[in-house]
């Protein structure tokens, strides 16, 4: 399956920049995501359009290196590689398509030039991070934004396709949108004329064949929907009644996250329980932890409450049960910028420590398949030491004893999957130590 780029941009446009533009420009939030929404398809189109522009190859290649997605708010309008990528993305079309997403989302034509900026912004400094990540090539390059014409269709909010934002004919005999529109024959083609054949005034020799055919397609259609529709319902019911899923690790410590908590990898040959996950409040000696049922939260406090910590001989009883953090994501190829959210499981994990303070940790850094394996390392140790470090400044540092980067060692996911399938082996995991 291939890489969705859009997957890795949005990472760069999360909420807090949404409401920061949003401020900034003088907007609602939600037509400031709306305008998003549909600009984000539209840039990585035409992208893929122009995948094997050598002007749009290099402004990815330099946008890697030249500090574009530390300042998308406020260095985009007057960045040099962003107006030549608008430039030849879009040519003279680049009015119009500001006029449809303005209309679109009900923003000023002025912050749609502002957000069309930011978008390219972010999605050529993030196209140009991953390529530099992962050692593309301007070919690779070009091969990743050419295979993005298949999905882009599929990406575009309701009520707006490629055709309606007057950005020319990206088509070039392939449909690229999602609107009905048909496909034009490229100028220097040969044009297919179809002759048909005709009859007589007054006879038709199959029309009593067609009669037949219509009459039995009237009540067999509607039966077949009424058959599938009756098949989808019980698969839904089915689902429902699985609320439980059992992992296990082999021999080697790769494992199966099917939940928020697992026996992560490492040396460990332990096995989990993984529960579906249910946003409640945890019990932390009378305080309430905001988390989710079998979580890790809640995990690791029955763990400490069940007195197996204290009973522990020493960290060979504990080295093979690890628990997979549920909201502290990096962005990519980030190890000090953290997803939104992240924060907050960090402050319950540093509220358990506090709480039970003769309990020390481990931390551990995953990485997927993708990419140099010694910058996989790396990365993943960095993760796993930056948070160490916001242990320590909340005071609990001492009872962190190692913070530790497996790279892509127990990744399962195929470097093949989607960027979506492959984020199960990107993640941050804890585990008790002595």
């Amino acid at each position: 399956m291939s890489l969705n780029v859009i997957d890795l941009i949005k990472g760069q446009l999360g909420p807090a920049l949404v409401s920061q533009a949003a401020s900034q420009l003088g907007e609602s939030e939600s037509g400031i995501s709306k305008a998003i929404g549909g600009l984000l398809p539209a840039v990585v189109g035409g992208l893929a359009n122009n995948a094997d522009h050598p002007g749009v190859l290099d402004a990815i290649t330099n946008a890697s290196s030249s500090g574009i997605l530390g300042n998308l708010l406020g260095g985009s309008s007057n960045n040099p590689i962003i107006s030549t990528l608008l430039s030849s993305l879009f040519g003279d079309k680049l009015g119009g398509l500001v006029n449809s997403i303005a209309s679109f989302s009900g923003i000023s034509n002025g912050s749609a030039s502002s957000l069309l900026s930011l978008v390219t912004g972010a999605t050529a400094g993030t196209v140009g991070k991953y390529a530099a990540d992962n050692n593309l090539d301007k070919s690779g390059i070009s091969n990743l934004l050419s295979s993005q014409k298949g999905i882009i269709s599929t990406l575009l909010p309701a009520g707006l396709s490629l055709a309606s934002l007057n950005i020319g004919d990206w088509a070039k005999g392939y449909k690229f949108d999602n609107d009905n529109d048909a496909i034009k024959t490229p100028v220097g083609e040969p044009k297919i004329d179809v002759t048909r054949s005709t009859t007589p005034t007054g006879t038709n020799p199959d029309r009593n064949n067609n009669e037949g055919g219509g009459s039995i397609w009237k009540w067999l259609l509607p039966l077949l929907l009424l058959i599938a529709a009756g098949y989808f319902l019980w698969k839904q019911c089915e689902k429902k009644q699985t609320t439980t899923t059992t992992t296990a690790a082999d021999s080697t410590g790769s494992h199966t996250d099917t939940a928020s908590t697992a026996v992560a990898p490492s040396d460990k040959t332990g096995t989990a329980v993984a529960t579906a996950k249910t946003d409640e409040n945890i019990d932390l000696n009378g305080v309430a932890l905001k988390g989710y049922k079998g979580g890790m939260e809640d995990q690791m406090i029955t763990f400490l409450k069940s007195g197996n910590y204290k009973n522990a001989a020493d960290d060979s009883a504990l080295k093979d049960t690890w628990y997979d953090f549920d909201h502290v994501n990096f962005k990519m190829g980030s190890a000090t910028d953290l997803e939104a959210g992240s924060q907050g499981q960090l402050d319950n994990l540093v509220a358990i420590l506090k709480a039970f303070p003769e309990a020390k940790i481990k931390i551990g850094g995953y990485t997927d398949k993708v990419g140099n394996e010694a910058s996989n390392i790396k990365l993943s140790k960095s993760r796993a030491e930056f948070i160490k470090g916001a242990l320590a400044k909340a005071g609990v540092g001492a009872q962190v004893l190692e913070a530790e980067g497996y790279g892509s060692k127990f990744a399962k996911v195929d470097p093949k999957a989607s960027d979506a399938e492959r984020a199960a082996d990107r993640k941050m995991s804890v585990r008790f130590a002595k």
